[in-house]
C-alpha cells in the first residue's frame, strides 16, 4: 500500500484516534460542563463580545472537535452555544458542529473499516446491516430523535453500515436540531438572567427563560417511551 493510499484510507480514523487520545490524556473533557461556563462567563462573553466572527469559528472547531473525539460534551457545548451567541445563532452553529463532526466519524469509519467490518460480521450483524442499509434514513432519524444510543455510537455504526452519506447528513439536520436549539435556548436564557443580577437558586425555575427549554428537554425525554409505546401498538 503506498503512502498517499494510506493517508486516504487511515487518515480520518487517525485523527479520531489522534482527538481521543489527546482530550483523554489533557483531561480536557472534564472541563466540558456547565459548572465550568458560569465560572468563566465573565471572560467569555467578554471575548464573544470583542471578536464576534473569531469566537463563533472558535466554538465551531471545538465543538467538531469534541464530536469528532467521540467525548462527552455535546450537550454541554450546545447550551454554551445559546448562553453566549443566543438561541438562533447559538443552535445553528450547535447543529452545524454536529453535522461536520458526525460526516468526519462517518466517514473515517467507512473508508478505514466499512469494508473489513463487512467480512468479519456474523450472520445476524450482516442482516441488521442489510435492514440498516435498506432504510438508513429511517433508522438514522429514529436514532437521532430517540437517542437510546450515544450520539458518536451512531456515527460509528452507520460508517461501518456503509450507509449513504446523504442519509446521515439529513437524519443528522432533521433528528439533532430539536435538541441543539433546545439547548441553545436554556443557555440563552441562564445568559439572560446571569445578567440581570437574579438569584441562583430554585426560583429560576420559575422563569420562562428556564421552563420553557427544560419542558421541551422533558418532552424529548419522553419520546422513548411513546415510541415503545406505539411500536407495541404497532
Amino acid at each position: 500500500m503506498t503512502l498517499g493510499l494510506a493517508v486516504r484510507r487511515y487518515g480520518l480514523i487517525a485523527l479520531v484516534l489522534g482527538l481521543l487520545v489527546a482530550a483523554i490524556a489533557s483531561g480536557v473533557w472534564r472541563h466540558l460542563s456547565l459548572g465550568e461556563l458560569a465560572a468563566h462567563r465573565v471572560m467569555l462573553t467578554t471575548l464573544v463580545q470583542a471578536h464576534p466572527i473569531l469566537s463563533l469559528l472558535v466554538y465551531l472547531g471545538v465543538y467538531t472537535a469534541v464530536v469528532v473525539a467521540c467525548i462527552p460534551g455535546p450537550g454541554a457545548l450546545s447550551t454554551a452555544g445559546g448562553f453566549l451567541f443566543g438561541t438562533i445563532l447559538g443552535g445553528f452553529a450547535a447543529l452545524a458542529a454536529c453535522t461536520l463532526g458526525s460526516i468526519i466519524v462517518f466517514l473515517a469509519c467507512r473508508t478505514a473499516f466499512g469494508g473489513w467490518a463487512t467480512e468479519k460480521a456474523g450472520p445476524m450483524a450482516q442482516r441488521i446491516e442489510q435492514g440498516f442499509s435498506k432504510n438508513a434514513f429511517s433508522y438514522l432519524l429514529t436514532l437521532r430523535l430517540i437517542p437510546v444510543m450515544p450520539f458518536f455510537a451512531t456515527n460509528v455504526a452507520a460508517g461501518l453500515a456503509r450507509v449513504r452519506l446523504s442519509a446521515l447528513v439529513g437524519a443528522t439536520l432533521i433528528g439533532t436540531s430539536p435538541i441543539c436549539f433546545i439547548l441553545a435556548g436554556l443557555g440563552s436564557g441562564l445568559g439572560r438572567l446571569f445578567d440581570s443580577g437574579a438569584r441562583i437558586d430554585a426560583t429560576l425555575l420559575e422563569q420562562p427563560q428556564i421552563i420553557l427549554p427544560l419542558t421541551g428537554l422533558a418532552l424529548m425525554s419522553a419520546a422513548p417511551i411513546a415510541w415503545r409505546l406505539w411500536r407495541r401498538r404497532r
